[in-house]
């Protein structure tokens, strides 16, 4: 038991930029493939429709503000791996690093279906006849998503 304990210690800074890393590579994808290339929705089209050209200012302005979050996200997961880098008691492992990839990916799907989404509404992932079951396939698959990466952690300190 120690010994799993040891090797969870030095892999923590691995496992917590990779997390944070994931975090912002998830946003990423959401505001490049969602809110840019199919254009399903932006930060606030479920509050303030694409209707008007002031709304489509606020919206262009709270997707900016979306994606600075995520580059902020980005750079610090860099940072933080660049930090586990330099250090000789980090035990570094490829699958763990992806798993905990996959961990922030799905975090950050999660929490933010959960909040724009669920509780403030200010979009949905498709909008339309629908888009309750878009908006439980993007929480599934952001929970899929963790559940992998835990999971292949957890069989890496196994090894």
């Amino acid at each position: 038991m120690v010994q799993s304990s040891e090797t969870s210690n030095r892999q923590s800074p691995v496992i917590t930029a990779g997390i944070v890393l994931g975090i912002g590579l998830g946003g990423f994808f959401d505001g490049i493939v969602l809110h840019q290339i199919l254009q399903w929705h932006h930060m606030l089209s479920n509050v303030r429709p694409l209707t008007t050209t002031s709304n489509i200012d606020l919206n262009m302005v709270w997707d900016g503000l979306f994606h600075a979050f995520d580059w902020v996200m980005t750079v610090i997961g860099i940072v933080l791996l660049w930090r586990a880098g330099g250090r000789d008691d980090v035990r570094w492992s490829s699958k763990t690093f992806f798993a905990s990839l996959l961990i922030g990916f799905g975090l950050f799907d999660v929490v933010e279906g959960l909040i724009d989404h669920q509780i403030l509404g200010i979009h949905h992932v498709k909008p339309g006849p629908n888009q309750l079951a878009w908006d439980l396939g993007f929480l599934a698959l952001g929970a899929l998503l963790v559940a992998i990466g835990w999971i292949m952690i957890q069989q890496n300190k196994q090894e």
